[in-house]
């Protein structure tokens, strides 16, 4: 392995958040391997951001936008012109960083064969909602992308635990701003490149999850979307067998499997009751397994809701798949996530 010694930048788009913030930047300075720079670009916040952001002045770098962009990656694109490392963090205002995480992305792009690098997210504790979202962290990261690891197709670096090679970035990847999951498009690009990304599940990050459904559908619908304006962008990827494989594993058996869903109690309500008991069986596997791994009784307790939980999800998989892909109706509005208090 040849290696180097990377120097590496910490980049966060922020915007109205007064109640997180001063954690999460304590947690970006309080690295066992601190980062070279920290930049935060302030999209012109209207809460008390850029008080609290004045505090750290002198540690870290704050770019003050003139004017509201209203959107994540335009943000993310003018921090990255302030970024003078050859790697650079990217996270969100919301996102409490392990003590680690620093310290095993440089150690990852110590190997200059690494482009990209993905770390492993878990959900801040908030009620049943938040306790789902982390039954679903746990499925999609030690089931479904230790899987993909294995088979050198990444489906997704997380938006608040990513990590790239600044001038492979800037050369190969950039912002496009044309869909509403900006980290999706980055992988695609990677993937498409052929470029090396590292999936460790030690570099560990805390995020906010919402707690009201309300915000989380707004989420939800945003991820959807921008799930299917991405594979409209980048279907080329498909031609490659064991990539097709697993995107039809995410996207077909989903246009099979979620319909179904609601279909079966109208054709048979025996059938349903099967489904049910099945779905419950298979939840509190799930959520037996979380509990276990977290050491969190309430996702084995909550975890009957996922159910539900499951329901919304397929229908607004549905849903965004007649906008985006029948109707073509393009959605890029970006939803601002309801943020409360990290304690």
């Amino acid at each position: 392995m040849n290696k180097r010694t990377p120097s590496i930048a910490i980049l966060v788009p922020c915007y109205n958040e007064e109640k997180t913030i001063r954690t999460c930047v304590l947690s970006w300075l309080t690295q066992t391997h601190p980062a070279d720079e920290i930049i935060i670009v302030n999209d012109c916040s209207t809460d008390d951001t850029l008080k609290i952001l004045q505090e750290f002045k002198d540690k870290v770098t704050i770019v003050d936008l003139p004017r509201n962009t209203g959107n994540k990656s335009f943000v993310q694109e003018e921090g990255l012109k302030y970024i003078s490392q050859n790697v650079f963090i990217a996270t969100d205002a919301d996102t409490i960083m392990d003590k680690h995480f620093v310290e095993r992305v440089f150690i990852a792009f110590q190997d200059i064969s690494v482009h990209a690098f993905a770390g492993y997210i878990k959900s801040l504790r908030g009620n049943w909602l938040t306790a789902c979202r982390e039954i679903d962290y746990l499925i999609g990261q030690d089931l479904h992308k230790a899987a993909q690891h294995n088979i050198k197709f990444l489906f997704v670096i997380p938006g608040c635990a990513g990590a790239f090679r600044t001038s492979v970035f800037k050369n190969n990847i950039s912002f496009d701003h044309d869909t509403l999951t900006e980290d999706l498009d980055f992988t695609y690009k990677i993937n498409k490149l052929g470029l090396d990304i590292v999936y460790d599940r030690e570099a560990v990050v805390y995020t906010q999850d919402p707690n009201t459904l309300r915000s989380y559908i707004n989420q939800i619908r945003r991820w959807y979307s921008g799930g299917w304006q991405n594979l409209l962008k980048h279907k080329s990827i498909a031609k490659k067998p064991i990539k097709a494989m697993e995107l039809s594993m995410v996207y077909i058996e989903g246009l099979i499997f979620y319909p179904l869903m609601f279909i079966i109690p109208i054709l048979s309500i025996k059938a349903f009751y099967h489904l049910l008991v099945s779905c419950l069986i298979l939840v509190l596997s799930f959520g037996l397994y979380s509990a276990i791994q977290r050491r969190r009784v309430d996702l084995f307790l909550y975890s009957p809701l996922y159910i539900f939980v499951a329901y919304i999800n397929s229908y607004i998989f549905i849903e965004q798949f007649v906008k985006e892909v029948i109707l073509k109706k393009k959605n890029l509005r970006w939803f601002h996530p309801e943020r409360r208090e990290i304690l």
